[in-house]
């Protein structure tokens, strides 16, 4: 009931904000376990994807969406909370991995998981190498892997402003990946890191980002470096604690 409240509450407001344009949505099961895994440009993204969806989405979501004081992480804190969204300590690989088992159990129970291969926003649009998270909660749980492409949310809401304006949203789901050639296999470092790729090579076509062989994590610490700060959103060089 808390998911669709909070659906009926700030559907509305998200649907004026912006006009939404959905295409491969059937590609997403009606039934059972499996995975979103979608670039990721925007604190919006978390927003937009689970509205134009008919099942309930949990994400796993940094720790400092639930307790940001921008307006845009008040927001997206209370939709959140709301909707049991998996909150994500980031400052060690214990936690994790402590997440990405919270989320195998759910898949495992046929929930619909959403997750962020690149582990954090992009800071320049482009789409960037994935962390193989994604690849042991695929390995390890055997459901298929929905490829998603966001476009048009870093336009309304970019990292660093705090008030999204209103824009145009598309948001592009890919056919079902499957892994079976890995069936019976562990998952270890190579099988991680061939299905990642996979993944990330199904993103970026769907989206059409220039692709960055490189982790956004340590493109922002470039960034920060040059001038002359720490990376705001990022303590650590990994979302799901894997290379």
């Amino acid at each position: 009931m808390p998911y669709q409240l909070s659906r009926l509450t700030i559907g509305p407001f998200l649907h004026l904000l912006a006009r939404i344009e959905v295409t491969g949505a059937a590609h997403v099961p009606e039934s059972g376990g499996a995975i979103l895994a979608s670039n990721h440009l925007s604190v919006l993204d978390s927003l937009y994807l689970p509205l134009v969806l008919d099942r309930p989405v949990l994400f796993a979501a940094k720790s400092e969406y639930f307790t940001g004081k921008r307006l845009s992480e008040r927001i997206a804190g209370a939709y959140l909370r709301a909707t049991k969204q998996l909150s994500v300590d980031r400052t060690g690989a214990r936690a994790a991995q402590e997440m990405l088992e919270a989320a195998l159990a759910l898949l495992r129970a046929g929930s619909l998981f959403g997750i962020y291969p690149e582990g954090t926003r992009s800071p320049d649009g482009r789409l960037y190498r994935g962390r193989t998270g994604i690849g042991w909660l695929a390995l390890r749980s055997g459901v298929p892997v929905v490829p998603v492409a966001m476009i048009g949310t870093d336009r309304m809401l970019p990292p660093g402003r705090a008030i999204p304006r209103p824009g145009r949203i598309q948001i592009r789901f890919g056919g079902p990946l499957r892994f079976d050639e890995f069936a019976g296999q562990p998952a270890g470092a190579r099988q991680r890191r061939a299905v990642t790729d996979r993944v990330m090579d199904a993103i970026r076509q769907l989206s059409g980002q220039e692709y960055a062989p490189m982790y956004a994590s340590v493109r922002k610490e470039q960034l920060a470096a040059r001038a002359g700060q720490r990376p705001r959103d990022d303590r650590t060089r990994a979302r799901d604690g894997r290379r």
